[in-house]
């Protein structure tokens, strides 16, 4: 596989920082700083439209703001009042001489004391925009109303806040710019500076052989121009014998023209008579147009009547057909939880079940063993008494040998008598 071909490098990669994000906390504060700076001089450049115009936004900033613009405004007026008086006061110092005027010399000292109460007049000023400023920030939805219903920047105070708004840009491009990157882009611009001065060179060296070429070239317009102007003198000859014949080629064209004239008369003469048939012609079919239009009116108002009873129709089952789904979910919802209690409940009585069958499981355990235990011992007690019933038995016989025995050597001894005294016996 073939490697894809690599793009070539940007020639202004060195001027783009490589982050396009704020990372640290320090870059962040200054940025926010900075916004809030300038989210601060556009109110402050409102102030100017609002206090002009503050019966139309009186009731939508509020009592508190209404008031402080208020002050404001009259803090301002006094301000510009004071300044009015004291530049027409020093034009006319100005104007007059004091050695020949002196109570010129004995008003100068009230002047100087107005302008001394211009420092306060201008800090009461300062503190009254901090202190709107202060209830607009605090009052966002009103900043937002003040923004919106303010709508005249004078042309200085937009120029600011472009500066500003540029100078933001040129810091954040100069915080994500890393000293790497600030170390690269001034020999960028060094080499660029380099570049340009050469290239400024061989622009002056161009220049130098164009103005030569221009002159070259002015020469040759010049001995253009002379031969130009001589064809012009021949062409003017050559008009001079050509006007005869356009004289007679313009009487014959006008004889031509006469009778294209009359030609054309009854060519047009036809063309209308065509015109009228035509015409004719068009409402004939305008005419049939129509009736077949109306036709397919009643056609379209008869199908459109129909869709709209359909479409009723379908309404009103959809309604009904959303109503029975409600309340097929509702149903559904309610068995839904009844089925997740019963599922807790059959949860709760699986492990109850399970306790239960490992106990009868270990209780049949135990008595199966007991059972085999009993069953060895009846088995055992049976043995026992088997063998005991064996050896009384096989005692008894032997104790009846024992006795047989006696008797018959009895009967040998003895008679008879005691023949059937032993007979007796054994019966």
């Amino acid at each position: 596989m073939a490697e894809s071909p690599k793009k070539p490098a940007s020639p202004l990669k060195p001027l783009v920082p490589s982050m396009t994000k704020l990372t640290t906390i320090e870059t962040k504060r200054i940025m926010s700083v900075l916004d809030e700076t300038i989210h601060k001089v556009e109110l402050v450049t409102l102030l100017s439209y609002v206090t002009s115009n503050k019966e139309d936004l009186e009731g939508v900033l509020g009592e508190d703001i209404a008031k402080a613009v208020r002050e404001h405004q009259d803090l301002c007026r006094v301000l510009l009042d004071h300044i009015s008086y004291l530049q027409e006061e020093e034009r006319r110092l100005q104007g007059e001489d004091f050695e020949e005027e002196p109570w010129l010399q004995d008003h100068r000292p009230s002047l100087e004391l107005r302008k001394s109460r211009l420092s306060p007049l201008m800090q009461q000023v300062k503190e009254s925009t901090k202190n709107i400023l202060r209830l607009l920030l605090t009052n966002p939805q009103a900043a937002r109303l003040f923004q919106t219903q303010a709508l005249g920047i004078s042309a200085g105070a937009q120029s600011l806040i472009d500066s500003l708004i540029e100078l933001r840009g040129f810091l954040f491009e100069k915080l994500l710019t890393s000293p790497m990157e600030a170390r690269d882009k001034a020999q960028f611009i060094q080499d660029i500076t380099k570049r340009n001065t050469r290239n400024q060179e061989v622009i002056e060296g161009l220049e130098n052989e164009l103005a030569e070429r221009m002159k070259t070239r002015a020469a040759e317009v010049e001995k253009e121009n002379f031969v130009v102007r001589e064809l012009k003198n021949h062409l003017h000859q050559v008009l001079k014998f050509s006007e005869n014949s356009l004289l007679r080629t313009k009487q014959e064209a006008e004889k031509q023209q006469k009778a294209d004239f009359r030609a054309s008369q009854a060519r047009v003469a036809k063309i209308q008579q065509e015109m009228l048939q035509l015409q004719s012609q068009f409402h004939n079919l305008v005419n049939e147009n129509w009736e077949a239009e109306q036709a397919l009116r009643k056609k379209k108002y008869k199908v459109e009547t129909e869709i709209e009873n359909w479409i009723q129709k379908y309404d009103m089952e959809m309604g009904e057909k959303q109503e029975e789904y409600e309340e097929l979910d509702s149903i559904h919802k309610e068995e839904k939880a009844e089925l997740a209690e019963l599922r807790l409940r059959h949860n709760v009585l699986v492990e109850e079940f399970a306790q239960i069958r490992e106990e009868r499981e270990r209780y049949a355990k135990k008595r199966m063993e007991d059972e085999q235990e009993l069953l060895r011992m009846v088995r055992a007690a049976t043995l026992i008494q088997a063998v005991w019933k064996g050896y009384l038995a096989r005692s008894m016989l032997r104790s009846k040998k024992k006795k047989r025995g006696k008797g018959k050597a009895k009967d040998k001894k003895g008679k008879k008598g005691k023949g059937k005294k032993g007979a007796k016996g054994k019966k």
